[in-house]
């Protein structure tokens, strides 16, 4: 039995902290492919790309799925769901963005501690950096 996971973007607050914080690409920190992922608790989402989205499954685990073809709307929605089957998200799911379900093309899972340690080193050479 298929559910929808409907996520919304956490606000204000966590626009204003991605604008302040570096960004890094999301694709430098992908692992090897998975099949499927455990989300027993939905943390939040990120676009990545046109055909990407970045998926919080926890709040140290991340995933980078990648969507079949284009998916209208992905990099600008405000809201997204995710289909799963007894908390599992695999290759058989989808994104569901607006009206349109994108099929998941692939699954990586995310180095988040290095990307966390990476966008803190990168925040303070920024502040270091002469204006």
């Amino acid at each position: 039995m298929n559910a929808p996971i409907i996520a919304a973007v956490c606000g204000a607050g966590l626009l204003a902290g991605c604008a302040s914080t570096p960004k890094l690409n999301y694709a430098d920190y992908a692992g090897e492919p998975v099949r499927s992922f455990y989300m027993p608790s939905y943390q939040g989402w990120a676009p990545a790309a046109k055909n990407q989205v970045v998926v919080w499954a926890d709040f140290n685990k991340a995933y980078l799925v990648t969507v079949n073809g284009y998916c209208p709307d992905l990099r600008f929605a405000n809201v997204i769901g995710i289909t799963s089957t007894g908390n599992n998200v695999d290759k058989f799911e989808k994104v569901l963005v607006g009206h349109d379900q994108c099929f998941i093309k692939e699954i990586r899972p995310l180095d988040t501690q290095q990307m966390k340690q990476d966008r803190k080193a990168l925040a303070e050479q920024m502040r270091r950096a002469p204006s």
